[in-house]
């Protein structure tokens, strides 16, 4: 049985520090795909193995982040708590569930093992308020460290305060989701977050289910909105781009730029417009489908 992980990790800009954490990885797993982001500061890496390979493989990499990369100095668009920030362990096929969910619990002991706290989230979370990462990171880690020393926050593994330099650390177990970021041809942030706000769900007529999005304004002087769409199967990217050009539209600019971080569903791309290209795409690459059956 193969698994995929998807960590997300608050490097971005230094690319020897990139391959030192790749490094660390080790032989046993397989790095399908790198995304780096200047602006968020941030790197997304996504790696198949075996439950046990992962389970050995995830901890290694949240111990070299450690070491690699200092929080109480970090500075990014994306927000962040942790060194190795989020790591998502993704079953693509549903009997492969109940697997990844202990393989996610088990990789979460094991990196509060070595002294980082982990909080579980999404179908993993111990109550209602914790199925969000949005509700761990409010506030970023000065906000952690004052939630966690008042007792109002425990973690689910490790100790019960932040690494000094790591932060925390969120896992779950999920099947496939996208990362979606859209670019405006303009450096309107305030229409970035509406539009973000319209489109997430729970935000109103224009809603779509399942998606978080935020709003950011890029170095290059653009406004993005940056989406996360949970389930890219029932809501492909096609509805995403159609929910942002409206009211971009509207307001008198124009979506000019489409980026996909990390390796989406083939039927995620179903009905996807040709008019909106998505940035150094390739499918053999980039559609985990495709990328599996080249071992």
């Amino acid at each position: 049985m193969s698994l995929l992980a998807v960590p997300n990790l608050s490097e971005g800009r230094d690319f020897a520090v990139l391959d030192r954490l790749q490094d660390s990885l080790g032989t046993e797993v397989a790095l399908l795909d790198l995304h780096t982001d200047l602006d968020h500061n941030r790197a997304v890496f996504t790696v198949a193995g075996s439950p046990e390979e992962l389970e050995r493989s995830m901890p290694a990499l949240a111990g070299a982040a450690s070491r690699e990369i200092d929080m109480p100095d970090w500075s990014g668009l994306h927000p962040a708590i942790g060194a190795l920030d989020v790591c998502p362990i993704v079953w693509t096929a549903e009997r492969d569930r109940e697997p990844a969910r202990r393989c996610a619990r088990t990789v979460a002991a094991g990196i509060g093992e070595i002294g980082i706290p982990v909080f579980l989230y999404g179908e993993l979370a111990g109550s209602p308020e914790r199925n969000e990462r949005a509700w761990f990171r409010s506030g970023g880690l000065d906000r952690l460290w004052e939630r966690m020393v008042a007792g109002e926050l425990t973690p689910d593994f490790g100790p019960d305060r932040p690494h000094p330099r790591a932060g925390a650390v969120l896992v779950t177990a999920r099947p496939p989701l996208a990362a979606f970021n859209l670019e405006l041809d303009c450096d309107d942030l305030d229409l970035a977050r509406e539009i973000a706000a319209g489109i997430r769900e729970g935000g109103g007529p224009s809603a779509l289910p399942g998606v978080r999005a935020i709003g950011l304004m890029l170095s290059t002087g653009r406004a993005q909105v940056s989406a996360n769409v949970h389930d890219p199967l029932t809501v492909p990217l096609a509805r995403v781009v159609e929910a942002v050009r409206g009211p971009a539209e509207e307001a008198g600019t124009r979506v000019v730029a489409a980026e996909l971080v990390g390796l989406v569903p083939e039927r995620a791309l179903e009905g996807y417009p040709e008019d909106m290209p998505i940035r150094d795409f390739d499918p053999a690459l980039r559609v985990i489908e495709r990328r599996l059956r080249q071992g």
